[in-house]
């Protein structure tokens, strides 16, 4: 039993780390950077007390950007469409046609990565859309973020 203590903190940690790093990564890149910074902070909470201590603000940063996004029509247009942005990019990504003739290097620089780069910018674009509509659903009638004190309210209540 204590083995399997180990390996399940040892997995908590690694995958608490990766997430971290890619969230910082997608800070700047496609994708859904607080999330991610905020689920990996969430894992590391559960194996050290500086992460637990630091959780608070970067759940709030996360929620009040959730709540932030769907806060207007425009918002929730613009996030839509670069959701199907992504998606769109990713399929013509993968099915990599041919070079077009303004490309100025070598053809085999263009669109490099085929259906590897493809589903990771199909997949940005799902995680992207599962967020935007959790955002909708949730937040889009608050105008701010409960505290830890306070509980959630849905709308209809």
């Amino acid at each position: 039993m204590h083995g399997s203590r180990a390996v399940k903190s040892i997995a908590a940690q690694v995958l608490g780390w990766i997430l971290v790093v890619a969230g910082i990564a997608a800070l700047v890149l496609p994708g859904p950077g607080l999330l991610a910074l905020f689920a990996g902070m969430a894992l590391l909470a559960t194996q050290y007390s500086w992460a637990e201590r630091r959780l608070a603000p970067v759940r709030r940063a996360a929620l009040d950007s959730a709540r932030h996004s769907v806060q207007s029509v425009l918002r929730i247009l613009m996030s839509g469409l670069l959701v199907l942005g992504l998606v769109v990019t990713g399929v013509v990504w993968g099915m990599r046609p041919d070079a077009p003739g303004w490309w100025p290097v070598a053809d085999r620089w263009w669109l490099v990565g085929g259906w590897g780069t493809g589903a990771t910018l199909i997949g940005s674009g799902v995680i992207a859309g599962a967020m935007v509509l959790y955002s909708f659903v949730n937040y889009r009638d608050q105008r701010s973020v409960p505290s830890d004190d306070e509980p959630a309210q849905s709308s209809g209540s």
